[in-house]
């Protein structure tokens, strides 16, 4: 099957985390994703562990799938060399604190001057403007202002950072949609646009609740442990051997009988105190602590088993071994192994984006730093192997190689 995006063409300047993640997207979606690397080391996450076979774990399973090449920005002839390929591009991404493209002279409109159909996608911690347009800003920092941390963790307790970097994967997953939305408006006007995502707003969209709530009620969410704040049972409860959740869908209080019943404590079905989920959301101290001991009684596995039959939305609390190895997980391809020359075998989270037409997923392994900068610049520019050379002696490009065993495949 063709892919979605195969005859889209991305110049990646990304770094870490948020730009490369939604790089990376692009490319399970079929996009020729060239990442264009900094001389002399590339991308900070090549530095970052864990390793295996001198290969860095954190770079291989966000940049599969890509090219690299390596220019040198800052000279004019590694400028002029990126302009090139602008010309034949389709977009451009780039996750630099806002300022660094224009200081490099690559700004939006110099783009667009040399190639009025590219779309440049830009992410940055704050934003290209406002007060704080100019502060760097890493995944905790966002999470940190944008309120996530304040509603994270258990009631009472200090702000608790997520175990996942939403900050760096919401920004990475708008930009996507802003890639996405560019290219389908530049079907009806012929022109590319500039994105601008700003990691803070992001943090901002995927508050909807607890912003709504606040403007409702006037008073500030805070953290709830597992629970919902307008559901319960909405939370995790302790079994004999682990925890699993229970999430009673709204306003189905046949559901709450049912399950006063399995968990052996019918008495609680004609307590005014819990007879609709509002009420037991206001009395959830006092009920809690009686489903707690209910559930504790049976292990996950006899309580998911007997829920599930009974059609109660429920879920063990798997730990990371658990989800890899889960049989819903496996059959779907979930994980997928990417194999490397000389990192090897690596398991990794593949695209969740299925079509019914049309190929998507993993394309291959990540790129050693500037090991297609030959095949790019043949295949974009029409560029010989002398003129290749030329610039290679001139530290203009590399073409591969470096002080680390990533970079020499």
């Amino acid at each position: 099957m063709a892919r979605p995006l195969e005859d889209i063409r991305v110049l990646d300047l990304t770094w870490v985390l948020a730009g490369p993640f939604a790089s990376m997207i692009l490319a399970d979606l079929g996009a020729e994703v060239v990442k264009v690397e900094r001389l002399p080391n590339g991308d900070i996450s090549r530095t970052t562990g864990p390793y295996q076979n001198g290969w860095i774990g954190y770079f291989f399973s966000i940049n599969r799938g890509k090219k690299s090449i390596s220019i040198d920005l800052r000279s004019a002839d590694g400028k002029d060399l990126f302009l090139k390929l602008v010309e034949k591009a389709d977009v451009v991404i780039e996750n630099f604190t806002p300022g660094t493209m224009a200081r490099l002279g690559l700004d939006y409109e110099t783009l667009a001057a040399r190639n009025p159909r590219v779309i440049l996608a830009s992410v940055s911690g704050f934003g290209q403007t406002g007060p704080y347009s100019d502060r760097p800003a890493l995944d905790i920092v966002v999470q940190a202002m944008g309120g996530m941390m304040s509603i994270t963790g258990e009631a009472g307790g200090g702000p608790v950072r997520p175990g996942a970097s939403y900050g760096d994967l919401t920004a990475g997953l708008f930009a996507t949609i802003g890639v996405l939305t560019a290219l389908h408006e530049r079907e009806r006007s012929g022109k590319g646009q500039a994105i601008d995502i700003s990691m803070l707003d992001c943090q901002v969209a995927v508050m909807e609740n607890s912003i709504m709530r606040y403007f409702v009620t006037g008073e500030a969410p805070g953290p709830l442990g597992t629970r919902h704040p307008s559901a319960t049972p909405f939370q995790a409860f302790p079994t004999a051997d682990g925890h699993i959740v229970v999430a009673l869908a709204f306003g189905e209080e046949n559901q709450w009988n049912l399950l006063c019943a399995m968990l052996g404590v019918p008495e609680l079905i004609d307590d005014e105190r819990f007879e609709t989920g509002p009420k037991r959301t206001r009395n959830h101290a006092a009920l809690e602590p009686i489903l707690n001991d209910a559930f504790g009684k049976r292990t996950t596995a006899e309580w998911y088993a007997d829920l599930l039959e009974a059609g109660i939305p429920c879920g063990p609390v798997n730990t990371v071994p658990d989800v890899v190895n889960d049989e819903q997980v496996r059959f779907r391809g979930s994980i997928k192994e990417v194999t490397h020359p000389v990192a090897g075998t690596i398991p990794i989270a593949d695209t969740p984006v299925r079509l019914s037409r049309s190929e998507t997923g993993i394309q291959g392994p990540p790129p050693s730093m500037g090991w297609d900068t030959v095949d790019v610049l043949r295949e974009w520019l029409g560029l010989g192997a002398e003129e290749v050379a030329a610039l290679e002696g001139a530290k203009v490009v590399a073409t591969s190689g470096g002080p680390d065993i990533s970079r020499i495949a």
